[in-house]
């Protein structure tokens, strides 16, 4: 059973289940590789009673994970936008001006510029703004439940442990929600069972503790990214990352299946940027800490997501973790293969590009920069090659009156018009749909749909197909004006 201590210099006696730490502390990192920080002990207090005011405050805590549900960034609080000159005083300008309206919350300022607050005291960093009244006597209540949570279920809190809050806004009803960070062992928790599908992000199988335990720490190194300041960045975290991103660049230079989610431009970057911060080990640097957390975020998700250490783990990049594609139907195969001769063979050309760059309901990364460029490339000579088409047939309009031939030059032509205009159109869709953030839930309803990834494949190949069949209309006109093949009859 943890000891129960309050909070000196905050304005509710708030019983912290943890040991008190000096104001301006903060817990590293990784506490085993630096040296032990300075904690004075305080003595144990019964628990202080709740103060009236607080006892009329309904709090509804619910747990929740940094990402996605930390919402920093769709906030978008809007700011005065009236023009009025600032009055400075004389003399050189004091910024000793109060920032909170409670004693005891420390604004800091994120690299990015994000304002957060911290109480050191409690261990407590959260969003809300604590200098509104109303909001920093709910936010002494939340954190008094939280507490009071933890303390209930028996969960014994190390010095080292963090609370974090979120006030969210759900049908006009106000939620806190709450995690526990233990930097010890680089896990976020909750005083209660919570099943959130956030944390696996729609990963199925994931049924090991060993294998959850990536999926933790990936969002341990995003609520690292969200609250870098006041941070000690660990020499053993930055040597892991650069060992990681090694063996990564190793990888990738002698097989092209390798599963990590970058490309080599981008791991060469990496190390560049993780020799970096060697002279900012072991110290607190704000902006060091948030690159090493965003790149182990990313790397505790993909093992994560490619099974690492689990029997059936992930170890190129085009294998399924579940099998292969879809059962189809025997008539679905036969009216695929139809398809693929009407198409002239691009069918299964691109269906099998689909399929090695979208695995299990995944991008692979690196080799999805290249299949956009690839299509972009091919698309861009289809489009010069029909519009030559279209401009063949004109001309040869003109120079021919059997009407057979005629029948079949219009044909081409406006098949050269619509492998132009596919064309045209599907450039618009990669710019718009398969590019950036937006290429992920593309690719998803398209999966998800009737027609699956095969009707993407189909929709891939028309520029091709029609560009052929212009090809092939016009010769065969050619063939019956040149060999003075009477009239056929076109149906």
């Amino acid at each position: 059973m943890p000891s129960l201590e309050s909070c000196e210099g905050t304005n509710a006696d708030v019983p912290a289940y943890v040991k008190q730490s000096p104001r301006n502390s903060t817990a590293p990192l990784t506490p085993i590789s630096i040296p032990n920080l300075s904690i004075p002990v305080v003595a144990t207090t019964p628990m202080l009673p709740v103060p009236a005011m607080l006892k009329t405050i309904n709090i509804r805590l619910i747990p929740i994970t940094p990402n996605p549900q930390v919402r920093r960034y769709e906030r978008h609080i809007l700011v005065n936008k009236k023009c009025k000159a600032f009055a400075v005083e004389r003399g050189s300008l004091g910024c000793s001006e109060k920032l909170a309206t409670v004693h005891g919350w420390e604004p800091l300022a994120h690299p990015n510029g994000a304002l957060s607050f911290y109480q050191a005291y409690k261990r407590v960093l959260t969003d809300a703004n604590v200098r509104d009244p109303d909001t920093a006597v709910k936010i002494d209540k939340a954190i008094r439940t939280a507490y009071e949570g933890a303390h209930n279920a028996n969960i014994s809190l190390q010095p080292s442990v963090e609370l974090t809050l979120e006030l969210t806004v759900k049908k006009g009803k106000e939620y806190w929600g709450y995690y526990f960070v233990d930097h010890e062992k680089r896990v976020i928790f909750w005083f209660e069972d919570y099943q959130p599908f956030d944390l696996t992000n729609n990963v199925r199988g994931a049924t090991c503790k060993s294998h959850i335990e990536y999926a933790i720490e990936s969002q341990y190194w995003r609520h690292i990214e969200l609250f870098p300041n006041k941070r000690v960045l660990p020499e053993d975290v930055v040597m892991e990352l650069k060992e990681i991103s090694t063996y990564t660049y190793a990888a990738i230079l002698t097989t092209e299946t390798c599963p990590m989610p970058f490309t080599q431009k981008e791991v060469a970057s990496v190390l560049k940027l993780v020799n970096l911060p060697k002279d900012s080990t072991n110290r607190e640097c704000e902006r060091s800490v948030s690159i090493v957390a965003r790149f182990m975020k990313l790397i505790c998700h993909t093992k994560f997501e490619n099974f690492h250490g689990q029997p059936g783990a992930r170890l190129v990049a085009d294998q399924s973790l579940y099998g292969g594609r879809n059962t189809r139907s025997k008539y679905t195969i036969i009216t695929l293969r139809i398809l693929n001769c009407i198409l002239f063979g691009s069918l299964a050309a691109h269906s099998n590009a689909v399929h090695s760059v979208w695995v299990n309901g995944t991008i692979v990364r690196p080799r999805w920069q290249d299949f956009i460029e690839g299509l972009t490339a091919e698309w861009s000579g289809y489009a010069v090659s029909s519009t030559v088409m279209l401009f063949v047939d004109i001309r040869f309009l003109a120079v021919t009156t059997q009407a057979s031939a005629v029948a079949l030059v219009h044909l081409s032509a406006l098949c050269a018009i619509g492998s132009l205009i596919i064309t045209l159109c599907l450039f618009g869709q990669i710019n718009e749909r398969l590019q950036g953030r937006h290429a992920i839930s593309f690719m998803v309803k398209v999966s998800r749909s009737i027609v699956g990834l095969e009707g993407l494949s189909v929709m891939f190949s028309l520029p091709f197909a029609l560009l052929m069949w212009s090809i092939s209309f016009f010769a065969v006109a050619l063939s019956i004006v040149i060999f003075g093949i009477p009239n056929i009859v076109i149906i």
